[in-house]
C-alpha cells in the first residue's frame, strides 16, 4: 500500500515562491530542534497550522501516525508527508531537504572537529544542561496531541500501557504499533457503531 494515497494534497499547489517558505520554514525546524525529531513537534505545530496555514491540527495529528508509523527517521518522514500535501513530489523533495540539511551540515561539521573539544568540560556541562530541556520539548506536544487525540482519563490507560510495554518488558514498537493498528480497526468496524 502505497502511504501517500492516504494524504490528501491541497487542491492548490504551492507557488515557487510557496516552495522557497516551506524549504526555509523546514531548515530552521531542523536546524533548531535538539531532541529528535519528536522535539520538532512543537515548532512543525506552529508553523504549519498557526502560521502558514498549510493544514489544520487534526490533519498534523494524522500525518504525525503515519510518520510514526513507516519506517525512517521521524523528523524526514513528517516534512515529507506535509510537504507531499503542499504540492506533491517537488513539496515533498522540498520540505525534506529543508529538514535534513541542517542536520547534515552540524553532523559534518561536529565530525570534522570532535576530536578538539571532545573532551571540553565546559561543551560536557552544556549538553547535561541541553537534557532537561529536550524532555521538556518532547512532553509539552505529547500532551497537547493527547488533548487532540481525544484521550482522556478513560482512555489514557492505552499510552500508559504501551510505554510500559516498551520500557519495562521490552516489547517491540513495531508489535505495539500493528496491534494497535488492528484493536483500532476491530472497534471501528465492530464495537463503535453499536454504541
Amino acid at each position: 500500500m502505497n502511504v501517500f494515497n492516504k494524504i490528501k494534497p491541497n487542491e492548490v499547489p504551492l507557488s515557487l515562491k510557496g516552495m522557497k517558505e516551506a524549504f526555509l520554514t523546514f531548515f530552521k525546524i531542523g536546524i533548531v530542534t535538539f531532541g529528535g525529531g519528536y522535539a520538532m513537534i512543537p515548532m512543525i505545530e506552529e508553523e504549519v497550522v498557526n502560521k502558514h496555514h498549510w493544514t489544520d491540527k487534526e490533519e498534523l495529528l494524522d500525518l504525525i501516525a503515519i510518520a510514526q508509523s513507516c519506517p525512517g527517521v521521524f523528523a524526514i518522514n513528517i516534512s515529507t508527508f506535509i510537504g507531499y500535501k503542499l504540492n506533491k513530489k517537488t513539496g515533498a523533495l522540498c520540505t525534506t531537504l529543508g529538514a535534513a540539511l541542517p542536520s547534515f551540515i552540524i553532523i559534518l561539521l561536529i565530525a570534522m572537529f570532535f576530536h578538539q573539544f571532545a573532551d571540553n568540560k565546559v561543551i560536557a556541562a552544556m549538553f547535561r544542561g541541553i537534557r532537561p530541556a529536550v524532555v521538556a520539548l518532547i512532553a509539552a506536544p505529547t500532551f497537547r496531541l493527547a488533548k487532540t487525540a481525544n484521550i482522556s482519563l478513560t482512555n489514557c490507560w492505552i499510552p500508559i500501557a504501551c510505554a510500559l510495554a516498551i520500557w519495562a518488558l521490552g516489547v517491540s514498537p513495531i508489535l505495539i504499533i500493528v496491534v494497535a493498528a488492528v484493536a483500532g480497526y476491530v472497534y471501528g468496524q465492530f464495537i463503535k457503531p453499536t454504541e
